[in-house]
């Protein structure tokens, strides 16, 4: 990317929104403001905001802003794109985001915060956070962030200061609470010390899950329905049911992947992930279509989702017999991974080049 401003202060081109640039740095790139080419928002370095994370959103600060290209890209997004710190976390947490998981930190904003803190608080009705075992049987904290049942903490869960009010909220939503049933899922031991090693081996000894994986989440969500039409199982009506929940699991997958299922030093290949497959400028639309996440990611990072679903499950619509269902299938199928994980699961992960070291430190 040129480090000129991108053309004189304008907001179309041939009916082409264009984003008003001002002072940029010479640093990749960086710009020190931008007005929005969408909502005509302006936002600069150094500002305070509100970012999604996950269902939550959380006080942050923007670091850097850039507009990536499909050569450049860092997260796998095209366009402007904001380098944030949240408040009270390491800068390990520090990411780019596209505009859409940010906030001007007002009002209106603070408002939204609240009711979606108070809603998660109600759904997790006060649990501890969940305590895991590492291979050598010592006790930890959740490593990953990541939810084993709805009263689990997570990397998007609550923070100290959002337990005021948490009576009366939950209060107000009794009624609503008892007509939704608690998504608490059972997570066998063994994927329990898996999700530690998978932590230990991305964030401490920086290696990287091999992509495409083999077998991919779709080939495992696929699997899994044969396996389970093709047992006996206690699950209610799988001839019925199998199919349209697996694929209600790809499609969560697919979403949430890029959001919330990925380690910082990881962000990099994802990003490299979207520009092979779907965004760089070798890519044919008609093959980049039908490319999802669940199509190259595998096992590791559909059990990072499965133990943090009943978080996204509490924030959804799905009424309570749906929650009921979708717990019996996904406990039925964390028993699958159980039985299948060293076909399921890499035992040895990749080292990345120095390049990649660098990049990801950059």
């Amino acid at each position: 990317m040129s480090a000129d401003p991108v053309g004189e202060p304008s907001t179309s081109t041939a009916g082409i929104s264009k984003p008003i640039i001002t002072k940029t740095s010479t640093a990749k790139g960086n710009l020190s403001s931008l007005v929005s080419p969408t909502t005509h928002v302006q936002w600069k370095i150094n500002e305070k905001c509100l970012c999604y994370h996950g269902p939550l959103i959380y006080e942050a600060k923007i670091l850097k802003i850039r507009v990536f290209t499909p050569e450049d890209t860092e997260n796998g997004e095209i366009g402007p794109n904001f380098l944030v710190h949240y408040k009270g976390w390491k800068q390990t947490w520090d990411e780019w985001v596209t505009e859409q998981r940010i906030l001007k930190f007002d009002e209106a904003g603070i408002a939204k915060q609240k009711a979606l803190s108070q809603s998660a608080l109600a759904a997790q009705n006060a649990g501890a956070a969940g305590k895991m075992k590492d291979s050598s049987g010592k006790t930890i904290g959740n490593p990953a962030g990541l939810s084993i049942s709805a009263g689990g903490s997570t990397r998007s869960g609550i923070r100290k200061e959002g337990a005021r009010g948490t009576k009366r909220a939950r209060e107000d939503d009794d009624g609503h609470n008892a007509r939704r049933a608690e998504m608490k899922l059972s997570v066998p031991e063994i994927l329990k010390v898996l999700l530690v090693d998978d932590w230990e081996a991305v964030t401490k000894n920086h290696q990287l899950v091999t992509l495409p994986r083999s077998p991919t989440v779709r080939q495992i969500l696929g699997q899994f329905e044969d396996h389970v039409k093709s047992t006996t199982t206690s699950l209610p009506t799988p001839a019925l049911l199998t199919h349209t929940i697996c694929a209600g699991l790809q499609i969560y997958f697919d979403r949430s992947c890029g959001m919330s299922l990925l380690y910082r030093f990881e962000r990099h290949q994802y990003a490299e992930i979207r520009k092979k497959y779907i965004t760089g400028p070798q890519v044919k639309i008609e093959e980049s279509s039908d490319v999802e996440m669940s199509s190259i990611y595998g096992g590791e990072h559909l059990l990072r989702m499965l133990v943090s679903l009943p978080q996204m499950v509490a924030h959804s619509q799905m009424d309570g017999e749906s929650i009921s269902l979708v717990k019996e299938y996904v406990n039925e199928l964390l028993r699958y991974l159980e039985s299948n994980k060293d076909s399921i699961f890499q035992r040895e992960y990749d080292t990345p080049s120095e390049s990649y070291g660098n990049t990801v430190r950059s």
